[in-house]
């Protein structure tokens, strides 16, 4: 039996560094998603610098992180780039820039396909903010962008077999681009009732 030792010994040390980098990958992986949330808080309260900074320490800790896995592990890194790529996306869009590329993330195609349907929900957020702070050319441009990504991405949800969750996502999305168009609907017709009754205001004011 010494060529099975031998052999068991082998696969020992493979499944027991695996082991170790999979530990690593979920505990840092935490930290990435959280340095992604914070973004995208700071993001919302008008914060854009601290939005950086915690994007880029994300970047870095990932970047940690790939050099540490493995292929045995690779798929845990999709969570956190996913967030990444999110993050990255309404980071850019919010302060009026093109959306980065695959490459320029550094992420996998998962991931990228997936953070890219994710921040459809936050631009979702960043029109109820405009509407509410009275920039409805603002809202309107964020629902522009959330309906351009749900129309490129759409298509993808066939992969639901290779991207785990992409059709569910899809579909998540298509909801919120639905339920948004449907708040700037009502809040255009609220606009040009205000309008009217201002015309008429001004209209019986100089009547009198």
């Amino acid at each position: 039996m010494d060529n099975v030792k031998v052999s068991l010994k082998t696969i020992e040390r493979s499944l027991q560094d695996t082991a170790e980098r999979r530990e690593r990958l979920i505990k840092e992986s935490r930290d990435v998603i959280a340095s992604c949330s914070r973004s995208i808080v700071n993001l919302h309260n008008d914060k854009p610098s601290e939005a950086a900074k915690e994007l880029t320490k994300a970047r870095k800790t990932l970047e940690g992180l790939k050099k540490a896995a493995s292929p045995q592990v690779s798929r845990y890194l999709i969570p956190p780039e996913a967030e990444f790529v999110e993050a990255s996306v309404v980071l850019a869009l919010v302060n009026g820039r093109e959306v980065p590329s695959m490459s320029e993330l550094s992420a996998s195609p998962e991931a990228y396909l997936l953070g890219l349907l994710d921040s459809v929900g936050e631009l979702k957020r960043e029109v109820l903010d405009s509407i509410m702070q009275g920039e409805t050319t603002l809202a309107r441009k964020h629902f522009s962008e959330m309906e351009e990504l749900y129309s490129l991405l759409s298509p993808y949800s066939t992969y639901d077999n290779l991207v785990n969750g992409l059709r569910r996502k899809v579909d998540v999305a298509r909801i919120l681009v639905e339920d948004t168009r449907g708040i700037l609907t009502e809040e255009t017709r609220r606009e040009k009732l205000v309008a009217s009754m201002e015309k008429l205001s001004k209209r019986l004011g100089q009547s009198e």
